[in-house]
């Protein structure tokens, strides 16, 4: 059963004392689109001022973690490079350090914003497709010869990584279709189906990977976001904490507090600002993912 925590002070600081680590999901958790939830600031400076180790952990594959650095400082929240860990830079890692790759297929075909081309460059990893604009647009009637052809292709890819794209279109998902079928491997940052924004739910990143799910007959990309324990593995490997000493903390059952659980961590705390509405959403017997607690909204963690 999970326990409810606004208002109960005692309750707060015995669940707070339980853990020297924090992960903080950020949309639905800390803000929404640009909006901070009231009380934020403050309750991530008691928490240091507690000690407490604080990271960020994002499934947004938009931003790189300079990006997400800047939004933090933006939003009055200080923090570091080293204590952003975003799915960009978790598939990065993964392509650069652990994939099998042919010497002469090391290039990445990206669906996504500059956050993964960012990444893909820290690690030196070259890519195509992603924001060039040579692909933001309208599919042409040549194109199919082309493409089917072989002849627009380029022969070095030997990747899809597919993330949240604002500017999908059908010519990059035929690119990324043919280079599938060609036998290049099919990763995404995270399939998150929806994304919180403006106090309301947007398309997610699982949007972009459903249609190539579809035409590959439903083979489904190895994901690097939550809940993918890949993502946890390399967390703990960064930060080197005891599992049993961390919290995770978000807004979806389905991503954040299932990272958590089956990642071992010591506890999870589920917030009501973001996917996540009520905790009814939760209760039943036959409940797989519970939060060890949850309140209204990050905030009221300051008693």
């Amino acid at each position: 059963m999970s326990k409810y925590l606004t208002g109960d002070k005692d309750g707060i600081a015995e669940f707070i004392s339980r853990f020297d680590v924090f992960l903080f999901d950020c949309d639905g958790v800390l803000w929404s689109g640009d909006h901070l939830f009231e009380g934020t600031v403050e309750t991530l400076e008691m928490l240091r001022s507690k000690g407490k180790q604080v990271v960020f952990v994002t499934n947004n594959s938009t931003k790189s973690r300079a990006d997400y650095k800047k939004k933090l400082e933006s939003m009055g929240i200080p923090a570091s490079v080293d204590e952003v860990f975003g799915s960009s830079y978790s598939a990065a890692i993964y392509i650069s350090r652990i994939l099998s790759l042919p010497p002469s297929q090391k290039t990445v075909f990206v669906l996504g914003e500059s956050g993964i081309e960012t990444e893909l460059d820290s690690e030196s990893i070259p890519h195509i497709g992603g924001t060039d604009p040579a692909y933001n647009r309208l599919i042409d009637p040549k194109d199919y010869t082309s493409i089917a052809s072989g002849e627009t292709l380029d022969p070095s890819v030997g990747v899809v990584l597919a993330g949240l794209d604002f500017h999908l279109n059908y010519l990059k998902l035929a690119y990324a279709f043919a280079y599938l079928q060609r036998g290049a491997k099919f990763l995404a940052t995270n399939t998150d189906t929806t994304l919180p924004s403006a106090r309301s739910l947007f398309p997610g990143a699982g949007a972009i990977s459903a249609p190539l799910i579809a035409m590959m007959g439903g083979e489904r990309p190895m994901a690097f976001g939550k809940p993918s324990q890949a993502m946890m593995d390399a967390i703990e490997g960064k930060f080197r904490f005891d599992r049993k000493k961390a919290c995770m903390v978000g807004d979806r059952l389905d991503t954040d507090i299932r990272f958590g659980i089956e990642g071992g961590l010591g506890g999870t705390l589920c917030v009501l600002t973001g996917v996540t509405k009520s905790e009814k959403e939760w209760e039943g017997e036959d409940r797989e993912v519970v939060p060890t607690a949850w309140v209204k909204r990050l905030g009221d963690l300051r008693g």
